[in-house]
């Protein structure tokens, strides 16, 4: 496989495309490759380009000699960073339907119509929505020739479908279809697929996640419901993925995580009834596993049918190629891969076919960048393929001297009492391409009293020496178990001169034990590491936690194998640093969504506070998704739960940090604001003077809209990390009414809430030099006004 810059989208040309309505929620996962298409000998690649500093843009690709290159850039009418131009894209014939689908504008977004020129797409207008309910935003798009269908989206409750047809130049709306259950959320326009006389809307969450499909056809009266496909078992999500293939229907279904997934074939019944469809068939994969995704989604020319299982292989993915027999059956069955596949390019997840050319939208590779992977016919078989992406402009780093918060900005950021005093871009950190940063942590070598800084990645973790804080030199890189995949979570705790390091949702990566002492090896040249021990008995773990009083590391939210203990706390004994050795588990069942006890993160300390009942004792604090929970965790045989209690407008119980008295606990609540529950990022004051009976004394509400992440707390200051409004410094001294004195924010825009931002912060070197890390951007070093400045 070859690779170059710049490419990728959905799309199918001159076919119904069958691809689910992706809600607001799930736009980090639309990156390049989102969308792709087939026009002749070019290939049509889609970058939404959420998050970016400009708008989105489609990419046209042609063959020169042995590979493809960029021949143009399609933008909207109107470009602008955030403008989701390239959400999605379609073609029948000469025309193109592009989705824009901006959350954050009131309109939502809308959707594109483009006629093919001799000199390329011209824009033809847009297709205006009539009477679609406040909160829905047009997602995505089938076409046939000179009519379309539009799935509107809605965040809150049922979507809806829109008929269009194009007359005179402009496109007339004719019906707007509704789900014909009201009274159930039924995931209906969560695909949709288009032919010249029939329309078939899914609907994966009908029947409490059986799913279905409606099938709807054109008459005197407008657009009618003649029939209803069902077949899925319980939480099959039927009508996941649609495609009308000649005379038959293929409705995906499958649940993503659990069943390998399998595509429904319906045709009409030999019994006269024009209006009834009959199961015919069933496809699958013959390898199929769960969690492959099979059916995520379909293309085909009429005699060959492509299906995507992107989480095929630990999300290496692939596309399955099934011709047909020409009696409604299928003659073979073919599975196409990459070259050299890796884990997390999650092939298949987009496919588009014509005039002898296969694309695969590969949307999640690269973590989330996005790329495309171009096939074509070599005789019976398919050429190895040729990649194309865009290639990702970073931020500049900062260095060799402070730069002072003044008149509300320092650099590119604005600030408030809080100086920029480096900055590190994360590919200077070592992260390739689509790589973010996570978790931030920090070690003081107590033989130099040189200060690094430990720095989670999607890829693995980077060592920084930030002893010279205006001149940070990245020294050493550990790179991610090479037999797992990328994860966007990483944390890690330090302990005894090692740090402990582990990432969710990364199959069984298990933790990584690293000897900080190596990193005295640095003599210039950056490094790259191995670990000096790998444990087993957990594999994807959200979190650790140490407590360094004991020497005992605690993994919470473990999944995915090991001893999960239900996502508690999983005990380790680290006190022999390179020889971690399980101690046992303690999970309360009252807590966490799915009733196991999870916990989301926890910090647990040598007990010193105002309760003397449990002086001395270890005790831990957990942020167990529903509730906090406090537990006795002294006898690691027999841990006790002290007491658990929730709080209004519960969303997801996230992570917090006692009060250097142990009498307070400030607690986050990840969702909150994401949800719509709150008007201002909130923090909840827990009083846990009694452990046994701890109080929800009060909200603190900041006139900030961002979701919240991690805090942590040294005297009276607390430093949260709240997402797209960057770290928030508050004065805690009276702690029942933190106030707000300074802040950083890590990412330039306008503040709303969305899981990109500020992730993490370290306060606690002895210079009050604070770290930062923000996802897309890299390391901040910052240091409060107060403080002596930084030379």
């Amino acid at each position: 496989m070859r690779r170059m810059s710049r490419g990728a989208c959905p799309a199918l040309a001159g076919m119904a495309l069958a691809s689910m309505v992706l809600l607001p929620g799930s736009l980090l996962a639309q990156g390049f490759g989102g969308s792709v298409a087939v026009w002749g000998n070019e290939v049509l690649v889609a970058d939404p380009a959420f998050g970016g500093t400009e708008g989105g843009g489609i990419y046209t690709y042609v063959r020169d000699g042995d590979r493809w290159i960029e021949a143009g850039r399609l933008t909207g009418p109107e470009s602008s960073a955030g403008d989701g131009f390239g959400y999605g894209i379609v073609l029948s014939g000469d025309r193109m339907l592009v989705t824009a689908l901006n959350p954050r504008s009131p309109e939502g977004g809308g959707v594109h119509s483009y006629l093919r020129a001799e000199t390329g797409w011209s824009h033809e207008g847009m297709l205006v929505a009539d009477g679609l309910p406040e909160g829905m935003m047009m997602a995505n798009a089938s076409l046939s020739g000179d009519r379309a269908a539009v799935a509107a989206a809605s965040m809150g409750g049922d979507g809806a479908v829109l008929l269009f047809r194009s007359a005179a130049g402009a496109w007339v709306q004719e019906a707007m279809l509704q789900s014909p259950r009201p009274d159930e959320r039924t995931g209906f326009g969560g695909s949709i697929a288009l032919s010249d006389d029939l329309l078939v809307v899914g609907a994966p969450g009908a029947d409490s996640a059986r799913g279905a499909a409606f099938v709807y056809e054109p008459g005197p009266d407008g657009w009618t419901m003649t029939a209803e496909l069902t077949g899925g078992g319980d939480g099959s999500y039927l009508g996941s993925g649609t495609l009308i293939m000649d005379d038959r229907i293929l409705v995906a279904a499958g649940h993503p995580f659990s069943d390998p997934g399998s595509v429904v074939v319906f045709g009409r019944a030999d019994d006269g009834a024009d209006d009834a469809w009959t199961e015919v068939g069933r496809l699958g994969a013959f390898d199929g596993a769960p969690g492959d995704q099979f059916g995520t989604t379909m293309a085909s020319d009429g005699a060959t049918l492509w299906v995507g299982a992107p989480g095929a292989d630990t999300r290496r993915g692939g596309i399955h190629e099934f011709a047909a027999d020409g009696a409604g059956g299928w003659a073979s069955a073919t599975k196409l891969t990459e070259p050299e596949p890796q884990p997390g390019a999650w092939m298949g997840t987009r496919v588009a076919y014509g005039n002898g050319i296969l694309v695969s939208g590969m949307p999640r590779d690269d973590y989330g960048a996005g790329t495309a992977l171009i096939l074509e016919r070599d005789g019976p078989a398919w050429t190895p393929g040729f990649s194309v992406f865009t290639e990702i402009e970073g931020m500049e780093a900062v260095l060799g001297g402070q730069v002072d918060c003044a008149e509300g900005a320092a650099s590119a950021f604005g600030c408030s009492d809080v100086d920029l005093v480096a900055f590190v871009p994360v590919a200077d950190l070592g992260g390739s391409r689509g790589v973010r940063v996570n978790d931030v942590w920090g070690w003081t070598d107590p033989e130099s009293q040189r200060d690094y800084a430990i720095v989670g990645r999607m890829d693995g973790t980077s060592f920084v020496d930030v002893t010279d804080p205006v001149n940070p030199v990245v020294v050493g890189n550990l790179p991610k178990p090479e037999w797992a995949p990328g994860s966007i979570w990483r944390d890690m705790k330090v302990y005894s001169d090692h740090v402990f390091i582990v990432a969710d949702g990364a199959a069984n990566h298990g933790m990584q034990v690293f000897d900080l002492t190596r990193l005295r090896d640095f003599d210039g040249d950056m490094i790259t590491f191995d670990t000096d021990a790998h444990y087993d008995r957990v594999h994807s773990v959200h979190n650790i936690v140490i407590n360094e009083g004991t020497g005992f590391a605690y993994a919470v939210g473990a999944s995915g194998g090991g001893d999960t203990c239900g996502g508690g706390l999983h005990m380790i004994d680290i006190q022999e640093p390179t020889n971690p050795v399980f101690a046992g588990c303690f999970a309360d069942p009252t807590t966490g969504r799915s009733g196991t006890g999870y916990s989301h993160d926890a910090q647990c300390v040598d007990y010193d506070g105002p309760d003397r009942e449990h002086a001395g004792k270890e005790i831990c604090f957990g942020s167990n998704e529903t509730a906090l929970s406090i537990a006795d965790v002294t006898d690691k045989d027999n841990p006790i739960a002290l007491a658990v209690e929730d709080y209004p407008n519960v969303a997801y119980t996230h992570q917090g940090w006692l009060t250097e008295d142990q009498s307070y606990f400030y607690m986050n609540d990840e969702l909150d604001e994401v949800g719509g529950l709150t008007q201002g990022t909130r923090t909840l004051i827990w009083d846990v003077k009694d452990l046994d009976e701890p109080v929800m004394i009060k909200e603190h509400f900041s006139e900030n809209t961002a979701s919240d992440h991690n805090l942590y707390i040294v005297g009276d200051l607390m430093y949260q990390s709240n997402y797209n409004s960057g770290l928030r410094v508050l004065d805690i001294s009276d702690p029942e009414n933190p106030t707000e004195v300074a802040f950083f924010d890590t990412v330039p825009g306008e503040d709303f809430p969305s899981m990109d931002g500020s992730w993490s912060n370290y306060p606690f070197f002895a210079s009050g030099v604070v770290l930062v890390t923000s996802g897309s951007q890299g390391l901040f070093l910052v240091k409060k006004r107060s403080r002596t400045p930084v030379s």
